[in-house]
């Protein structure tokens, strides 16, 4: 097994044959939501700019699919994963009881559901629902004794006591969606990847559930953030992808970061 690497190809193949088991202290994972529908798209949006509804050929399954599908790679990851690490999965409300049953028939303990709180979700163009403002990641543990720096947490919480002191790290995360210099962009300058997370949010999953030195997997390495924010914080690291597309972008980012050490 190689590590500070990007396999490429499916990752519940590689979880069960290239990764050892019980190796990994800490899994993130941003896996299909399966949401990809009819590709509705506005573009002339004067409050975000133009939006595309996820029209991926890797997001669309139907549910029974869909449901074998989260079996299938999260048991991977309960394979690899240490007897007291953690996985933090990525999800809206539209796939979270699907990976809260897979954690619970696995054996996991879900410890937190960590609310992403987005400060500059789209408005909703059906003007029939509440504007959607919010994911989820899940934080689920295997075994009792997981890792958790709750001290170096409140040293990074951007909320303060009233009197300025530290102060403990709740589950609501106010972030925005990646925008800017952050915002990995084609040639036709439109988001590279659909779902790229923000560094922030896998600072905070990477400080709370890792030490230095310790082995970070994320089996749906997309643009490649969790890569780079655990290079950054002294972390090994393993990614896995199947888009050449994301591999060469995420690869260039891993690289760029390789060279300001």
């Amino acid at each position: 097994m190689k590590v500070n690497r990007i396999y490429v190809g499916d990752c519940i193949e590689i979880l069960n044959s290239k990764i050892g088991q019980e190796s990994v202290n800490l899994i993130f994972a941003d896996p299909p939501y399966n949401l990809s529908k009819n590709g509705l798209k506005w573009e002339g949006n004067k409050t975000g700019g133009d939006w595309y509804m996820m029209n991926e050929v890797w997001d669309k399954m139907s549910a029974p699919e869909y449901m074998q599908f989260i079996r299938k790679w999260i048991g991977g990851c309960y394979r690899v994963l240490k007897d007291n690490g953690s996985i933090y999965i990525s999800c809206t409300y539209h796939n979270l009881s699907e990976v809260m049953i897979v954690l619970k028939q696995l054996d996991f303990k879900s410890n937190n559901v960590i609310t992403w709180q987005k400060t500059n979700a789209m408005p909703n163009m059906t003007k029939r629902v509440f504007t959607h403002s919010t994911e989820f990641v899940v934080w689920g543990v295997k075994g009792k004794k997981w890792v958790f720096n709750y001290e170096e947490l409140k040293k990074i919480n951007p909320d303060k006591q009233k009197n300025g002191s530290l102060k403990q790290m709740r589950d609501v995360w106010a972030l925005p969606l990646v925008q800017g210099k952050e915002r990995l962009r084609g040639s036709n300058r439109r988001a590279l990847h659909p779902t790229q997370k923000p560094e922030e949010m896998l600072k905070r999953i990477i400080i709370a559930s890792s030490n230095k030195g310790d082995l970070v997997l994320d089996p749906f390495l997309g643009s490649g953030t969790t890569a780079v924010i655990a290079k950054r914080l002294g972390r090994k690291w393993i990614g896995i992808e199947k888009n050449q597309s994301y591999i060469e972008a995420a690869q260039k980012r891993i690289d760029k970061e390789n060279g300001s050490d």
